[in-house]
């Protein structure tokens, strides 16, 4: 219910008569004393005590079902569901083309990319694994490289440039106007890094304009409104067309790319073993 919405999607899903399916969960509200589904003559959604009840049980779920799986396809191709949380470039650039090639080689497979820029607890949302930017995670999490190290670049467009001049030192940015960008995760400004002699510097952009999506960042510095803090790899195809231009390269550090992480004590399910092994392919022909 929780994930399809309705009594009919989950019927459906379960291979059940909807009756039955909604005498078994009013049974179980009984059992409990408690309303786990608010329900109206439009949809059904669950209540906090049902959110509560959840969050509390589907690892479990989620740890037989893999088991089951396992057991099940040891003698077969993979089969089931994955589900992955991952940012706006790295699900188009790295997971996509490796979701291809999983489900081409096999078709039994079926994944659910869900695309959030701010930060996913993947245990208590129910994802099998997540993709960000980085190898620091929280404790019980395993992290795997799935894409080479990112380059830090500052850009702007031709006209911008002929219009401003370019910056030749970190300090030269006072002179321009930066296009800030506010992280998802806890609202706050993205403060631009730099490395000078050893150095690491924080700068704080200063501009009119502020953004809170990567993709309209680079798109707006293309258009000539400003500089961009970005990853050289995120512009790749605007600084091949010659729409935007580095500038204070050599103060641009490097970063450690995406990861794949996913809980230690998680049993990975051949599903998920197959396109891990895609994913760390991929990488190791791209270093």
């Amino acid at each position: 219910m929780a994930e399809a919405g309705s009594f009919t999607r989950a019927a459906a899903r379960m291979g059940r008569a909807q009756s039955g399916l909604s005498q078994a969960v009013r049974a179980l509200e009984e059992r409990l004393g408690v309303s786990l589904l608010a329900r109206t003559t439009r949809n059904v959604r669950l209540t906090e005590a049902g959110q509560n009840l959840l969050a509390e049980v589907e690892p479990a779920f989620r740890q037989i079902a893999n088991g089951l799986s396992t057991a099940a396809a040891a003698s077969k191709e993979p089969t089931g569901l994955i589900r992955i949380t991952a940012s706006d470039f790295p699900a188009r650039e790295i997971l996509l083309p490796a979701v291809a090639k999983l489900t081409a080689a096999y078709p039994k497979i079926e994944v659910d990319i869900q695309v959030a820029d701010q930060f996913v607890d993947i245990v208590k949302s129910g994802f099998d694994a997540g993709i960000r930017f980085g190898s620091h995670l929280e404790k019980d999490m395993v992290a795997v490289p799935v894409g080479p190290d990112l380059k830090a670049a500052v850009v702007g467009s031709p006209d911008y440039f002929q219009k401003r001049g370019r910056p030749r030192s970190i300090d030269d940015l006072d002179l321009h106007h930066c296009i800030n960008y506010r992280l998802a995760s806890h609202g706050a400004l993205y403060r631009w890094l730099f490395q000078d002699d050893g150095r690491a510097i924080e700068y704080r952009s200063q501009g009119p304009i502020t953004l809170n999506d990567g993709r309209l960042l680079i798109e707006a510095a293309a258009t000539g409104l400003g500089l961009a803090y970005v990853f050289e790899a995120h512009a790749k195809h605007q600084l091949a067309a010659g729409s935007l231009e580095i500038c204070l390269g050599e103060f641009c550090p490097t970063w450690p790319g995406y990861h794949i992480y996913y809980p230690s004590r998680h049993q990975k399910s051949p599903a998920f073993a197959a396109l891990l092994a895609i994913l760390r392919s991929k990488r190791s022909q791209v270093r």
